[in-house]
């Protein structure tokens, strides 16, 4: 049994990230091994995952460290705070027993995972969004930088790997997020409501969402869309909803845990995602047998989701094709419960038991 490092930028937001440190840390300390689980710093707004957890947390910083703009004394100060962090690391990974493994999650906390005493223990790094989001950001060159030398890095797709590969990181290898949801009770897909999970941002594509619905819910004026989060786009969301004249159609439901109740209010669930990794909403859904129509945005949302076959794909920022395919399911009790019946069997290839398995085999790779 091995003693499993994952390292990311905080544990504690109600976020994809977090959920997946948190389900994958409980799936190997049940697997026998001894977890440890590092964020770099605190959440702005913590989230209680619960006590007893079957693996340890710590946090290396109470404070969030200096921004890199700012200046050379504040560039000082951010290395000054990032090796005090790193130098804790590193007692931590000194206490592994042989066999350990680290896990940085998450570029920015693979910073401090760079400067931390690893030796004798492979690192494995991980992007959790697809290789075209990463391209186009800041994140890219530290990328490269970071996660060049790990031994493995892993992505969420088959195709975001090749990608990588392709621009030069012979390591990259592919790792699907495991299901983590067991549903104890199925929607009944006969309630009038389109359903939408995710923080109210843009790279989430409610603003799309919203042109989307205005196009069609004047053909079925007893639905309802329903958006679960919260963010930083409420209020202009919110704006949109009554300029386009569907606010008395459109629920602002807010952030919640409750992921179970959620789906089993809807008959249909929608990803208007301008970007994606591997979205764990539509895992949820499909799981849940619950319809999807989603924009084509990433490798990840077509690896999980075959279009006709267990949901609907609709090309990137096409909303009147979003609409029509909303629409086809609206109308249509049969081809949801159909589409629905498929997502459940389908989702089944990522289940917990057999991801966990690739995790274990990929530790006896970069542990040879």
């Amino acid at each position: 049994m091995r003693d499993i490092f994952i390292v990311c930028n905080n544990h504690e937001e109600l976020g994809g990230l977090q959920r997946w440190v948190h389900h994958v840390g409980g799936l190997f300390a049940a697997r026998g091994h001894r977890v440890h689980v590092i964020g770099v710093t605190h959440a702005a707004e913590p989230h209680d995952y619960g006590r007893d957890l079957p693996y340890e947390l710590s946090v290396l910083h109470d404070t969030p460290p200096p921004s890199r703009s700012g200046g050379r004394l504040r560039a000082m100060r951010r290395r000054s705070v990032q090796r005090r962090g790193a130098a804790r690391l590193s007692r931590l990974f000194r206490a592994a027993r042989p066999g350990g493994v680290i896990i940085a999650a998450q570029v920015w906390a693979m910073e401090w995972v760079a400067l931390a005493d690893t030796a004798g223990m492979p690192v494995i790094g991980m992007s959790h969004e697809s290789y075209q989001a990463t391209k186009a950001s800041s994140r890219y060159q530290r990328v490269k930088r970071h996660f060049a030398d790990v031994n493995r890095f892993l992505v969420l797709s088959t195709e975001d790997a090749d990608s990588w590969a392709r621009d030069h990181m012979s390591n990259a290898d592919f790792m699907p997020n495991p299901l983590h949801v067991v549903p104890s009770t199925l929607p009944d897909l006969s309630r009038p409501v389109v359903e939408l999970l995710g923080r109210l941002s843009f790279e989430k594509g409610q603003d799309m969402m919203l042109e989307a619905w205005a196009e069609v819910t004047r053909s079925f004026p007893n639905w309802r869309l329903r958006l679960y989060g919260s963010g930083p786009d409420e209020e202009v969301l919110r704006h949109q909803a009554s300029d386009l004249g569907v606010d008395e159609t459109v629920e602002f439901a807010g952030a919640t845990a409750d992921v179970e109740g959620a789906l089993n209010e809807a008959s249909i669930f929608a990803l208007s995602s301008r970007m994606e990794g591997f979205p764990m909403s539509v895992m949820e859904a499909m799981a849940y047998g619950l319809p999807t129509v989603a924009f084509d945005c990433a490798p990840g949302v077509r690896e999980l989701i075959t279009h006709e076959s267990d949901g609907l794909l609709v090309r990137p920022g096409n909303t009147t094709e979003f609409a029509e395919q909303l629409a086809r399911l609206m109308s249509d009790e049969d081809l949801r419960a159909k589409l629905g019946r498929q997502a459940r069997t389908s989702v089944r290839r990522f289940s917990a038991d057999m991801v966990t398995d690739r995790w274990e085999r990929m530790f006896e790779l970069v542990d040879r």
